[in-house]
């Protein structure tokens, strides 16, 4: 079978290597984690690849360690044991190395494998330094400069002096610094020693085993398993609604057209105390408001100036010739005023209402401002830019969702855990996390009913709680649990560390760097994001907290978590 049918079969091509005994003894170790299931696969690819199982070479040449690197050897090495697994964390990253035992002046392969804690990727640059020190002799060190791939980094130690070591490799780079110390190791004179001193050990069968290759590809994280306090809850149904202090259905103060201010506002808009929403331009006269009707306005008054103007002069000659009387002029005169005036105030009120249509600073200076009362979002518009409103018409429905109320009801038959409650935390769809309302972070009780409602037989309960972030929504359905005051100090973890399996609450703990164990678990209180452990885990174990299916599916089938080392 060609390589390229191996490809598009996603089965790893290896190619034909003669492995040193620095390899095989990585071979070895590698092969005591997996168990024997993984030695089967491992060689059902080399048959499938047309690769020869390892066998003895020319230690004169170089050859490709575990890694993929060429690494060269002088003379003759007898049986190497097993590679020696160390997991270690520091503040901030993980380090999962192999390496073989330690030989003067022979060289070992360190494989570090450098994860990030802040989001579980691989390290992707920096130096990285093994330091052999301590026991009476000169301080080594063996560097590199960069990874090989993203998150392993493979130093190579070569031993000058034997004798007990303190081995710990330190990480520079410009994202952190990490010193990992890895303990005590020998440095032994000859390869005969070094073999027995680590003979080989028998496959662990009970492990998982997931590379972190695989766990770099996927959400994956791990956490160490410690007490913490828990509150026991009861359960209750939750509805999130609007504060009554902070929520405003805003009318129209006034009939008349409505006018946007700089831009109509749109729904979701965040607006603030006496903002300004709109603007209505009243109704004139008590009649409808358009250009029509008021140029109308303009052409009557216009035509009765000229009337009056044209009797005011008809009576001056006639007053002239003694033909009318004083009096009769001195009304023409005060009609002809009267017209003139209503003129002015026809042709203004016209002007105006052009302004308005074409400027925005005139319609601040002539409508009346409609604005919000509280500061929020704008939750409903219920009337259109330009439209005629009625006075009291609903116009805007604006919520202050920085804080919102939780109303929620008791059943009668829990009245009797709950004294007095404090708090609460709830789930809402859509969201893998939960809410908590707690009085340290500002939330509190609002009102606790005194009477069960006689059909439903509950008793309404209201929390006031910062809204975290704005991600609530008023109307949101929620499943409450309300803390019923009784706490307790226990193991706790997170709740997405659990994997229900057939009915069983099941946990993967961490052993090594790329193996792991499950735990059929016996969990008792929840408390928000995490669940009390009553048997099954201690203190101090490192559990799967986001990735554990994947892991258990490294567990029933190796192959089905993806590729193995990329080394």
């Amino acid at each position: 079978m060609n390589e390229k049918k191996l490809a598009a079969m996603k089965i790893p091509i290896m190619h034909r290597f003669s492995p040193s005994p620095t390899t095989a003894n990585v071979w070895v170790g590698r092969l005591r984690r997996t168990g024997l299931a993984t030695f089967a696969l491992l060689l059902s690819n080399l048959v499938l690849c047309g690769c020869d199982l390892p066998h003895g070479h020319d230690h004169d040449e170089p050859h490709a360690d575990h890694h993929g690197e060429a690494h060269g050897h002088d003379g003759e090495h007898g049986h190497e044991p097993g590679a020696i697994a160390v997991t270690h964390f520091s503040d901030r990253t993980e380090l999962f190395v192999e390496f073989p035992p330690l030989v003067v002046g022979e060289q070992s392969g360190f494989a570090a494998h450098l994860t990030r804690l802040d989001d579980f990727r691989p390290v992707g640059e920096g130096r990285v330094t093994v330091k052999l020190s301590g026991g009476g002799l000169p301080e080594e060190t063996f560097s590199v400069d960069e990874p090989s791939i993203p998150g392993i980094f493979r130093p190579v130690a070569k031993p000058t002096h034997a004798g007990e070591r303190l081995v710990s490799l330190v990480l520079e780079s410009s994202s952190s610094n990490a010193i990992h110390a890895l303990g005590a190791y020998r440095v032994f004179p000859d390869q005969d020693s070094a073999a027995a001193a680590h003979p080989p050990e028998e496959a662990a069968g009970e492990e998982i085993n997931f590379l972190k290759e695989q766990q770099w590809k996927v959400e994956f994280a791990t956490a160490e398993i410690a007490a913490r306090k828990l509150r026991a809850s009861v359960a209750a149904t939750g509805l999130i609604k609007a504060r009554k202090d902070g929520e405003a259905l805003i009318g129209a103060p006034t009939a008349g057209h409505l006018l946007a201010t700089e831009a109509f506002p749109r729904i979701g808009t965040r607006v603030s105390a006496s903002q300004p929403l709109a603007i209505i331009l009243p109704r004139v006269a008590g009649e409808q408001v358009d250009v029509a009707s008021l140029d109308l306005a303009v052409q009557r008054a216009r035509s009765e100036h000229e009337f009056a103007e044209r009797e005011r002069k008809r009576l001056e000659k006639l007053v002239t010739q003694r033909a009318a009387s004083q009096r009769a002029l001195n009304e023409a005169e005060n009609q002809e005023r009267v017209a003139r005036a209503e003129l002015v105030a026809a042709t203004e009120r016209l002007a105006r209402y052009q302004r308005t249509l074409g400027s925005e600073g005139a319609a601040e200076s002539t409508g009346i401002k409609v604005r919000s009362p509280i500061a929020g979002t704008l939750a409903e518009i219920l009337v259109a830019a330009g439209s005629y409103v009625e006075e009291g018409d609903p116009m805007f429905h604006v919520i202050d969702t920085a804080r919102l109320w939780l109303e929620t009801n008791v059943a009668e038959a829990d009245l009797g855990r709950l004294p007095q409650p404090q708090g609460a935390w709830f789930t809402v769809e859509g969201f893998d996390r939960t809410f908590a309302i707690d009085p340290e972070a500002g939330g509190q009780v609002v009102a606790f009913g005194k009477v069960v409602d006689p059909v439903r037989r509950t008793v309404p309960l209201v929390f006031e709680f910062p809204n975290p972030d704005g991600l609530l929504r008023v109307g949101m359905f929620a499943e409450v649990r309300v803390w019923a005051g009784k706490s307790v100090d226990d193991l706790a973890i997170p709740a997405s560390a659990i994997v229900d399996e057939a009915g069983q609450d099941v946990a993967y703990v961490m052993l090594g760097g790329e193996s792991f164990e499950r735990r059929v678990l016996r969990l008792g209180i929840r408390d928000g994001d995490y669940v009390q452990v009553l048997t099954g885990l201690e203190p101090g174990e490192r559990i799967v907290i986001r990735g554990a299916y994947l892991v258990r599916l490294a567990g029933a089938s190796p192959a089905a978590a993806g590729h193995g080392h990329a080394h």
